[in-house]
């Protein structure tokens, strides 16, 4: 048995977790060690009474491990564990890192350098575009855009990465042969094409509440900050953040009306002591050794790549921001030919919306 197979089998077996597994294996070393000692070496382990020493005495009658990693190899799903060389460096300096990683796409060396954009499943308009603007820019510098795939805020954060043409991780909180949610089955492949998917769980392992917690860890652990955009106070996007700050990563927030119930987690978060975040270069001043001043300007939309139509209407929103009405107005152009301009220039990252089809200037 290789040692990837036999933290595999232990990832598999229910009776063990994260911080159990690092027990063991500071008492055993090797993970094939553990699947080969005697019940009462297993229980002289901290942390590991009879029930689960039991269960790794006899984990052959519990799973199939055979099984397991035939039906990755037909997904085309490669397995990661703690001792491979690709596994994320960020993610094995946290207290609790999974076993393994299953993974569909590819990881790079400047996915270390990442960063989590996170927040509510219930999102309001402002929230989404937010997301996706900072996203839009973060990917633009050369940034790895984090999420964790859900409904509202993650998905717009992949989105905006995949907008700027730029890489994105999307970390599933359910088995890798399993789309949730469901709507999401062509973010997810453009996802795997652009960077890459991955998940802790076992094949088949469906999501429900306890599964999301668990993966917000993997969300904050394997990148530098986290970024949250827009978190009710019962909002799963505070626990990703109160991880990241807990693994001495930098924790940011954006800010929203006061009136919103969506905005009223960030407050939290920043009157607590998270960066108050409006643009990118809020998140990039904080990790300047990695992203250059040069390096990111480098990345920045410039004016001159715009069409005739493009420019006009930008140096009109360059000026105050305006309703697409008075834009339609003042620049005597069509509304469609409005909207399709008004979309290239937030495709491009020179412009932003916010309710009401109202336009700013980005930045």
């Amino acid at each position: 048995m290789t040692s990837k197979e036999a933290f595999v089998a232990l990832n598999l077996l229910d009776q063990i977790g994260p911080i159990r597994a690092r027990r063991l294996l500071e008492g055993f070393d090797r993970p094939e060690c553990i699947l080969g000692a005697k019940r009462e070496q297993l229980e002289r382990v901290p942390g590991i009474g009879p029930e689960t020493a039991h269960s790794i005495v006899s984990w052959e009658s519990q799973i199939n491990l055979a099984q397991e990693l035939t039906d990755c190899e037909r997904l085309n799903c490669r397995i990661i564990a703690q001792d491979d060389p690709d596994y994320p460096a960020n993610l094995l300096q946290i207290y609790d890192p999974p076993l393994v990683l299953y993974v569909r796409g590819t990881l790079e060396w400047r996915d270390q350098s990442g960063i989590a954009v996170v927040g509510s499943r219930r999102s309001t308009p402002y929230g989404k575009e937010s997301a996706r603007r900072l996203s839009v820019q973060l990917a633009r510098a050369g940034v790895t855009v984090v999420s964790g795939g859900a409904r509202g805020i993650d998905s717009s954060a992949h989105f905006g990465a995949l907008d700027a043409k730029g890489r994105t991780l999307c970390v599933l909180g359910n088995g890798m042969n399993l789309v949730y949610p469901p709507e999401n089955h062509n973010l997810f492949e453009q996802i795997r094409e652009s960077g890459a998917l991955l998940t802790e769980f076992p094949l088949n392992r469906p999501p429900d509440r306890r599964s999301f917690p668990i993966r917000n860890r993997i969300v904050a652990g394997m990148t530098l900050g986290t970024v949250v955009v827009e978190a009710s106070l019962e909002s799963g996007a505070l626990i990703t953040a109160n991880l990241a700050n807990d693994y001495g990563r930098q924790v940011f927030a954006l800010p929203g009306s006061i009136q919103s119930p969506q905005s009223k987690g960030c407050h939290r978060l920043i009157k607590e002591g998270a960066k108050l975040c409006e643009t990118s270069e809020d998140i990039l001043s904080e990790f300047e050794y990695l992203f250059p001043e040069s390096e990111t300007r480098a990345h920045s939309p410039r004016i001159r790549d715009l069409n005739d139509s493009e420019s006009k209407v930008f140096r009109m929103i360059q000026r105050q921001p305006m309703h697409i009405d008075e834009i339609v107005r003042e620049s005597e152009l069509s509304i469609a030919g409005v909207s399709l301009t008004l979309l290239q220039l937030e495709m491009k990252g020179f412009v932003f919306q916010q309710p009401g089809h109202l336009y700013h200037p980005m930045g």
